[in-house]
This record gives C-alpha cells, structure tokens and sequence, in this order.
C-alpha cells in the first residue's frame, strides 16, 4: 500500500508545517498534500489557516523526493486554466513530482465569506469540475483549448507553455457519489480519493469500475485512495488520548470528530489490520490527514511499523 500525508493548514504554524514535511519526505512517504480551504474545516473556523497551493510550493522547495498535490483543489475556486498553470508550475519547481487534485468543492461558508460562487447546488459544481478536468487535461497536454458556447468558462485558442516535467501529469479527482462524480473520476482521473468505511469503499469502487465498463476505459489505470484520520501509540487509550489533545489545539469538539469512519485509533497492528480491510476493497493508497501539531510519533509508526504489517499481508 502506498501512504501519504494531508498535514492540516489549520491551527499550525508556518515552522511546525515545514518541519512536518521534510519528516514526511525523509521517511519515505510516496506523497505529501495540503487542503484548499480558506476557512478552517474542523472546529471554529475562523482559526489560523495556511492557502493550500502557497504551502505546497513551498514544500517542493523544501524537500527531495515526495509527491506533492492539493487535497482537493476547490474547483470553484480558480479558473480551470490559472489550475493547470499552477500544477505545471509546481512540476517544475518539484523537479516532476506534481499531483493536481481537483474536487467540485462542499464549504458553503468560506464561499459566502468571499464572495466565490458556490452555484446552485452540489449537481451544478460537479458539471463545473467535470468541465474544468477536460481542459485541464487536455492543457496539461499540450492541446489548444476553446470552450463549448454553453459552457461555465470561456477560453478562447488557450494554450500554455511550458509543459509540465512530467510527460503525463496525473490528475486526481476526489469524491464518493456514485451517480456524477464517480462518472467524472472515469472519464479523466489518474487517481481517485474517497471516504467511508471499507464497506462502503469496497461498493464506491465497484460503482467505479462500472462507469469504466460504460465508457471503455480500462479501471486499472485509475489508482484508488482512502482518506484517513489515524492516532498511533502503544494502547487504543493512549491514542485516543492523544487524538483529543490534536482536537483542543485545533478547537474542535472531540465527539464531532469520531466516528464510524474515522479515526483509526491504536498500536500498529490495530491499525495496520484496518487498513488491510481497505487494501482488500481494492484501493491500493491510503491518505492519512494529521491535525496540528503534526504528531512525529504517529508519522513515523505509520510507515516504520504499520507499513510493512500492511504490505506482508
């Protein structure tokens, strides 16, 4: 199973998210990612937080091997093709180690707080995201873009330069519902990020592979992620204990975030036999988010101890 990290721009300092992410590529991890929000998402959201594209540009600088992208990008936020331009830069400045994440966006506070347009309803952004991966795509490789006359954008003989480092950028695409978005991951995704419990993920990857069937495409070529919410220490007491020390920096309710679903909580074994339930749901990556003050503990268990338990079966 390949891990990443999804260090949480919130309640963190500038110093404790870098050194998290040098940790992060120094212990082997395949990938390091950022949120896009501009609101704080778990607890009060008006605390501190980091702009998810700064922060991974910044971190490609900082480190050496591990992938990076943005966990999703809001696709109401940025005109589809300033995306593009963004990912093709943050290639570059990685050396070729550039994920561009996309989602159709869900904080209707952080919206209304802006002034960005939120739409009508979640059906609208996902025909927006749907519209954005298919210039994204193509802009990524290389193709002249112009907008059908219906669309949400209007480009006109768009093109970019330079291309990416990478001769194929992958385009992730994250998201669970099973009537559109899951319709969107298949048609343009590399890579597809989901949530739910390894019931649900085995079901949501089924649904997947069926909308592949409807169009063609082979279903092997999309990798399949699991996002996460995992504590590690020797007892399932002790970390819980250290999840609610992570949840009071983070001022957020310690009962509004557990759940059925997340977190995995316990010594490596524990969570190393969770995590096989997903590897056998057909998901092949597991994105685990650490919460500020990015616990080195839980970091270095994941991949030193529950890694190998995970990959020896």
């Amino acid at each position: 199973m390949d891990l990443g990290i999804n260090l949480w721009s919130q309640a963190g300092t500038w110093s404790e998210l870098l050194d998290a992410a040098r940790r992060v590529d120094r212990l082997g991890y395949d990938t390091l990612w950022s949120w896009d929000h501009l609101y704080a998402i778990v607890g009060d959201p008006h605390q501190s937080v980091f702009e998810g594209w700064g922060l991974v540009h910044a971190w490609a600088a900082a480190t050496e091997r591990v992938r990076l992208g943005v966990l999703v990008a809001a696709n109401t936020f940025r005109n589809p093709g300033l995306l593009a331009k963004s990912a093709v830069t943050l290639d570059h400045v990685s050396g070729g180690r550039a994920i561009l994440g996309l989602g159709a966006a869900w904080h209707a506070a952080e919206h209304e707080a802006h002034g960005i347009d939120f739409g009508t309803g979640f059906g609208q952004r996902i025909d927006w995201m749907a519209e954005s991966a298919d210039a994204v795509r193509a802009l990524l490789d290389g193709a002249t873009v112009t907008s059908p006359a219906d669309g949400r954008y209007a480009f006109r003989e768009l093109r970019h330069a330079p291309p990416p480092v990478q001769p194929h950028l992958p385009l992730m695409i994250g998201g669970s519902g099973r009537q559109k978005t899951l319709r969107v991951v298949a048609r343009y995704a590399d890579m597809w990020n989901a949530l739910g419990t390894p019931a649900v993920a085995a079901e949501l990857n089924e649904v997947l592979d069926r909308h592949c069937a409807e169009i063609g495409r082979d279903p092997g070529e999309i990798e399949r992620s699991v996002n996460l919410w995992v504590a590690i220490r020797d007892t399932e007491a002790g970390a819980r204990t250290a999840w609610a020390e992570w949840m009071e920096r983070n001022r957020a309710p310690l009962e509004e975030t557990v759940s059925e679903i997340r977190p995995l909580f316990g010594p490596p074994a524990q969570v190393a036999a969770r995590l096989r339930e997903y590897v056998d749901a057909g998901f092949s990556s597991a994105i685990v988010e650490v919460p500020a003050p990015y616990d080195a503990e839980t970091i270095e268990r994941l991949i030193g101890e529950v890694k190998p338990l995970v990959d020896g079966g």
